[in-house]
């Protein structure tokens, strides 16, 4: 297997992991989501805690696609591979917020709900809060970055023709959409559930998946900038020889 090859492959399955951590997690954490008085029920702390873990998996994901294509994606445009690697790091930065302030209404409900004399008004407006700072978390992270994303790193595999043109103009063509979509959200004009998040999402969804399948069953396409990359080996060999 080429050097190239196993780039495309470890970037690949780091793209799927991110689907496999995110979505399960996103279905865990629903209780305290969705529970405005979490924080002083009975709780699911194993179920919430669980799916914390789940997001944490998805951040450390997201910043290996951008570390393992760094060094192939350079070679097009170093620009926007910075690019690529610091929108995906702080894509990965806000959602470890998230799950941090998630973490903390466990605790607080572990600590405080049903102690005597602890004021439960004042506890759940503290859950409610630490839920809302999630929520945030969600729309300026997973919400909004992966259009940053989608611009940098659809660029440079559109111009490098590394996978078919198609995959990437997805992810150009939803990029907009979905930013779209969470400025509205973040004025006030649109909810992250509603019917115009959900179809800005789906571009940017089939744009991640299908780079991320592609990698990982074909590989990277013939191209120079990972002619390099590829014969490094053999021509050490050679040097050697």
């Amino acid at each position: 297997m080429s050097p190239a090859r196993k780039t495309a492959l470890v970037a690949g399955v780091f793209y799927l992991i991110t689907f496999a951590a995110s979505i399960p997690a996103l279905i865990l954490i629903g209780p305290v989501l969705h529970n405005p008085d979490y924080i002083i029920s009975p709780g699911a702390d194993p179920r919430v805690v669980a799916g914390c873990l789940l997001d944490l998996v998805n951040a450390i994901a997201c910043v290996g696609t951008a570390v393992t294509l760094f060094p192939v994606a350079r070679r097009q445009n170093e620009g926007l591979a910075l690019g690529f690697v610091a929108s995906r790091s702080f894509e990965a930065a806000v959602i470890v917020i998230g799950v941090v302030s998630l973490l903390a209404v466990v605790t607080l409900r572990r600590d405080l709900a049903g102690a005597q004399g602890t004021d439960q008004a004042a506890l759940v407006i503290a859950g409610r809060s630490l839920v809302a700072l999630r929520d945030w978390t969600f729309l300026i992270g997973p919400g909004l970055m992966p259009a940053f994303n989608a611009l940098c790193l659809g660029s440079l595999l559109y111009r490098s023709g590394l996978v078919p043109r198609i995959i990437p103009a997805i992810g150009l063509v939803g990029a907009p959409l979905l930013t779209a979509a969470a400025v509205a959200t973040l004025f006030g004009a649109n909810t992250q559930t509603s019917p115009l998040s959900g179809v800005a999402t789906i571009p940017i969804f089939v744009w991640e998946l299908s780079v991320g399948a592609y990698m990982i069953v074909k590989g990277f396409r013939p191209s120079p900038i990972t002619g390099g990359t590829a014969s490094a080996p053999s021509a050490r060999r050679e040097a050697v020889a």
